[in-house]
């Protein structure tokens, strides 16, 4: 690996042979490899119950705030309540997770998670019918995800070795977007068959299966000392941004994102789209199939993971895959019809994930455990806040101009400002492993 940005600390991992390369094709196919991995192995099959399992709550808490107060106001309202407690214990969480054992960490944040969803059953089933109550949950719930994100993601690098990184993250991803697919259809089944509380209790049973598989993990305390003795305060996470800002490749590889997410995603306009551009499909068919074909892309592109998970030159891989979103995003602004829209929208999902395996890859290869905690922190904030600054500024765009124009143009800027980037700070281009 280039080390001229950081050297690696040894990794805690389970022994396996490293099997010849794959031929025919299994070359194409998901990339399994860290499955062989038995601490991998009990962390990513958790993730398959809690990916669809968090979807329900998903479509519980704006379904339930919607029938209380009949708005859809109220509805963006409780999803902005929970950003503020997201971002913050996020950053906090991540500076916690470089001075603990992160197995123990994972504990206490999946059990609380498991818990607050177990008090949405609650109020759900009593009928408290609280909007107030309703956002205080959501706030103290993606709280205590902000805690638990950062220092689930850093555990990867030190159950696989780094080159099945790419491997180990395409295997996370493929699984959550799955479950953004499978989720919401399983919820809109469920709600006129059991009852809308119970999403909620479901959620939480799945987790008691997240928490068991990490209190099987081994323990993965700091690597050295003095990261044990460091208090997780504002002075560790500035440092964490200053570690950023003094190694290229990282920062570049979250303004990459903030570039493709903050330019190019167009969520904010398929509403507008679906009634005014495909509205011979009918609305509700369009607006499905919009939202729904960026996932299904992305978890195409997870399933044929060996396509490119081997690759060792992960600066072009970003660059790559953000250039193909941009792309991929102004062909579809420019699309007449509903189901060319929908194939640029899978291509854009389908180099999403690649971008995403990547970024995660050299995030966790990058940069040293003593401060893996704090990168997936800032991780954590860049993508859950470069979608909602994208939809202020779709929407914002969308209304001057016209959706399709704003998307197309956002989709231009994306590719335009990616290769002026690559091409002014050569940091990102060089970096391989």
């Amino acid at each position: 690996m280039d080390t001229s940005e950081s050297s690696n600390p040894p990794r805690e991992q389970d022994p396996a042979p490293e099997p010849a390369r794959p031929r025919g094709w299994r070359r194409w196919a998901m990339d399994t490899r860290p499955l062989r991995r038995p601490a991998y192995r009990r962390l990513w099959s958790s993730t398959i119950v809690t990916a669809v399992g968090s979807q329900l709550t998903a479509v519980a808490v704006p379904k339930q705030v919607y029938d209380i107060t009949g708005s859809s106001a109220w509805v963006g309202a409780a999803s902005m309540a929970g950003l503020l407690p997201l971002i913050v214990f996020a950053l906090w969480g991540g500076a916690i997770a470089d001075t603990v054992d992160r197995r123990k960490l994972l504990l206490v944040t999946n059990t609380g998670i498991a818990l607050t969803s177990l008090l949405f059953w609650v109020q759900a089933a009593t009928g408290l019918e609280s909007v107030g109550a309703l956002m205080v949950l959501l706030a103290v719930q993606q709280a205590f995800w902000g805690l638990n994100a950062p220092a689930r993601n850093a555990s990867i690098a030190r159950l696989v070795p780094a080159e099945e990184l790419p491997a180990a993250n395409a295997l996370g991803s493929t699984v959550m977007q799955t479950g953004q697919v499978v989720g919401p259809l399983l919820a809109g089944v469920l709600i006129p068959v059991v009852g809308l509380a119970e999403l909620y209790l479901i959620d939480a049973l799945a987790l008691c299966v997240t928490v068991w598989a990490v209190y099987k993990l081994p323990a993965l305390p700091p690597l050295t000392a003095t990261a044990t003795r460091r208090r997780a305060g504002l002075r560790e996470i500035a440092a964490g941004f200053r570690y950023i800002a003094g190694h290229k490749v990282l920062l570049l590889s979250f303004v990459a994102d903030i570039i493709a997410m903050v330019f190019g995603m167009p969520r904010a306009l398929f509403p507008q789209l679906a009634a005014e551009t495909y509205p011979s499909y009918g609305e509700g068919l369009a607006l499905g199939l919009l939202f729904a074909a960026i996932p299904v892309g992305a978890v195409a592109g997870g399933l044929f993971s060996g396509t490119f998970s081997r690759a060792r030159r992960h600066g072009w891989m970003v660059i790559g895959a953000v250039v193909v979103w941009g792309a991929a995003i102004a062909g579809f602004g420019l699309s007449d019809s509903l189901w060319l829209a929908v194939a640029f929208l899978a291509v854009a999902g389908l180099a999403d994930m690649v971008s995403m395996v990547f970024r995660g890859a050299i995030l966790l290869s990058a940069a040293t455990d003593e401060m893996r905690g704090r990168m997936q922190g800032v991780f954590t904030v860049v993508v859950a806040g470069g979608p909602r600054l994208a939809d202020v500024l779709h929407g914002s765009a969308g209304s001057l101009y016209g959706p399709r124009e704003a998307v197309a143009g956002g989709g231009l800027l994306v590719v335009v400002v990616m290769l002026a980037l690559a091409a002014a700070v050569p940091a990102l281009r060089r970096y391989r492993v």
